[in-house]
C-alpha cells in the first residue's frame, strides 16, 4: 500500500478513536497534561513509522500499542513521582463534599502491577475483545485471558479483605 494511503487511513483512525485513546493514555498516567503528551507523541511516531506498517488491518491495534508503549515510557521516566489528578485532590481535600463514585474499584486496580490492570483497562473500560488486547500487548489470547482472570481474581480478594477489615472496626 502507498505511504499516503496509509497515512491517510492512521489520520482517520486517530480522528475516530481519538477519546479512546486518549482515555487509554489517562488510564496509565492519570493526568490530562501528561495524557495528551502521550497522545501527540504516539502520533508522531505512527506518522514516523506508518510506511513500515504492512497490514491496514492491523492499524488499530498497532496504533493502540504505541499508545501504551509511549504512556509506559512515560511511567518509568516518572518512576518516584506520585501523580495526583484533580478529582483525587478534590475527594481528599477537607472542604470536599463527600461523593462516593467508584473509589474502591480506583484504588483496586491501582494497586494492581501493571500486567493485570492494562488487560481489565482495555477489556472493561475500552470495551475491546480479548483477542484485540493480544494483539495490543503482543501477547498470547491465552495469556491475556490468564491475567484478566488473575486481575479479577486479585481485586476480588482484595475487596474481600477490605470489607472484613472494615466489618471488624
Amino acid at each position: 500500500m502507498k505511504k499516503n494511503s496509509m497515512e491517510k487511513l492512521l489520520t482517520d483512525l486517530i480522528l475516530e478513536n481519538k477519546e479512546k485513546s486518549y482515555r487509554l493514555a489517562f488510564s496509565y498516567v492519570r493526568n490530562e497534561e501528561d495524557a495528551l503528551d502521550v497522545i501527540q507523541e504516539s502520533i508522531y511516531k505512527a506518522l514516523k513509522k506508518v510506511h513500515t506498517l504492512d497490514n491496514p488491518q492491523a492499524l488499530k491495534s498497532w496504533f493502540l500499542r504505541i499508545v501504551v508503549n509511549t504512556s509506559l515510557d512515560l511511567l518509568r521516566k516518572r518512576k518516584k513521582e506520585v501523580i495526583v489528578d484533580d478529582d483525587t485532590l478534590e475527594f481528599v481535600s477537607p472542604n470536599s463534599n463527600d461523593t462516593y463514585e467508584d473509589v474502591d474499584l480506583k484504588k483496586q486496580l491501582n494497586e494492581l502491577p501493571l500486567k493485570y490492570r492494562t488487560v481489565i483497562i482495555l477489556k472493561f473500560f475500552e470495551d475491546l475483545k480479548l483477542r484485540e488486547i493480544a494483539e495490543i500487548l503482543q501477547e498470547s489470547e491465552s495469556t491475556i485471558k490468564s491475567r484478566l482472570y488473575r486481575g479479577l481474581k486479585m481485586m476480588q480478594v482484595q475487596m474481600s479483605h477490605d470489607f472484613i477489615e472494615e466489618e471488624v472496626k
